[in-house]
């Protein structure tokens, strides 16, 4: 059976897509362009080749460290000059209009000093933009790594960076919110590690945590509530997911409204000053909160699952995301998937591909192997990359 003989039908969207992409000093590449159509595009390549690195700048045109989760010094390219930067640039249909988008290391002059500060630069159709944060209002990105493998065993910040991946697409300001959060929640942990207890900085700081961390609380909260109903029920091969959000902040919003909930934040993260500063964080807030998956059919945790069935619930997730998105906001996010379908038996990555062909996705993959994408025919464009190179199929 073929992909189109499985595929749903598609959904009506204006695509999100890569239309073009340009890599200066990134990685192992010194310089590439990459041009593409709205079709999925299928990464094919020995291991090392660069295929990765391909995916991780996608993943720049969205807020955060790139799948790899890494520093911007360790993005650039090894043997450029030192404080050279780095650079990635795209060009994007969107449904609202094509966009333009330059994102990367600000260069630095001269041999690099500790005092130096690594920033990410960001230009939306040729401007400027004040943040990163900018980039959540034209692109929604999402990705699966062999390196998400063990998400559900292992420790919670992977499942909240998962998380807020999702909530981006549905939220632009998420990103905005959360990054503020973080930056209040750091310097409140600078003051108490230096013992600086003034009562009037410390409260204004954690006045400005329990608004705000309510707030990425609540808009997580919110996007759960909307996944679980098309993640509860199996999808093909994949099976359902049971999802919620589990800590102390959202059991306040389950008892009450929000302003209650930031009134307890206030007074926990007041009540814990010196627990907090032997600890050097904060006892109490969304920073603590977790991802709960369970296997829907079979009532069970996402943890105690098999290792094949918890990359299914993974997929399911994600395509659950895709789905919603595309009905929501008209158009599907980019997928990045890092040597997923050469994994999943031939039902399930017919399935898989059947989805995105019915959701009209722009599918970055990556495989050693052409053959695995051969269901795909002509829905998707090849690109061959070997010693980062690259060159169309």
């Amino acid at each position: 059976m073929t992909v189109d003989d499985r595929a749903a039908p598609r959904v009506v969207t204006t695509a999100l897509a890569v239309r073009r992409l340009t890599l200066t000093r990134f990685r192992g590449y010194d310089s590439a362009r990459l041009d593409s159509d709205q079709r999925p595009v299928a990464l094919i390549g020995p291991n090392g080749a660069g295929k990765t690195n391909l995916l991780e700048a996608v993943s720049f045109l969205a807020p955060g460290r790139g799948l790899r989760g890494a520093k911007l010094a360790e993005v650039e390219r090894i043997g450029s000059p030192p404080g050279s930067g780095w650079a990635v640039a795209a060009t994007l249909d969107t449904p609202g209009g094509p966009v333009e988008i330059g994102t990367g290391r600000e260069p630095h002059l001269g041999p690099p000093r500790p005092t130096d500060r690594d920033r990410r630069l960001v230009h939306i159709d040729g401007r400027p933009a004040k943040s990163q944060t900018a980039l959540a209002e034209h692109v929604a990105v999402i990705w699966l790594t062999p390196a998400m493998d063990r998400l559900f065993v292992e420790s919670s910040s992977g499942r909240r960076r998962f998380l807020d991946r999702l909530v981006f697409g549905f939220d632009p300001a998420h990103a905005g919110r959360l990054s503020r959060y973080e930056h209040t929640l750091r310097e409140r942990a600078r003051l108490l590690r230096e013992g600086r207890f003034d009562q009037g900085w410390l409260g204004g700081l954690e006045d400005q945590m329990a608004t705000t961390g309510v707030a990425v609380a609540a808009a997580r909260r919110e996007v759960i509530q909307r996944l679980r109903a098309a993640c509860d029920r199996a999808v093909g091969p994949f099976p359902g997911a049971d999802l919620a959000v589990a800590g102390a902040v959202e059991d306040w919003l389950d008892q009450g409204p929000a302003l209650d909930a930031e009134d307890s934040l206030r007074r926990s993260l007041r009540d814990n000053r010196r627990r907090d500063a032997e600890s050097g964080g904060a006892t109490v807030g969304p920073h603590k909160s977790d991802l709960a998956v369970r296997h829907a059919a079979k009532d069970m945790p996402a943890a105690l699952c098999s290792t094949g069935e918890q990359k299914a619930l993974l997929i399911a997730i994600v395509l659950a995301n895709a789905r919603l998105l595309a009905a929501e906001r008209g158009a599907a996010p980019l997928l990045l998937l890092d040597e997923v379908a050469a994994h999943l038996d031939p039902d399930r990555r017919e399935a898989l591909f059947g989805e995105i062909l019915a959701l009209g996705a722009q599918a970055w993959m990556t495989g050693t192997d052409a053959s695995v994408f051969a269901p795909l025919a002509q829905e998707a464009a090849r690109v061959f990359v070997d010693d980062a190179r690259i060159r169309p199929g």
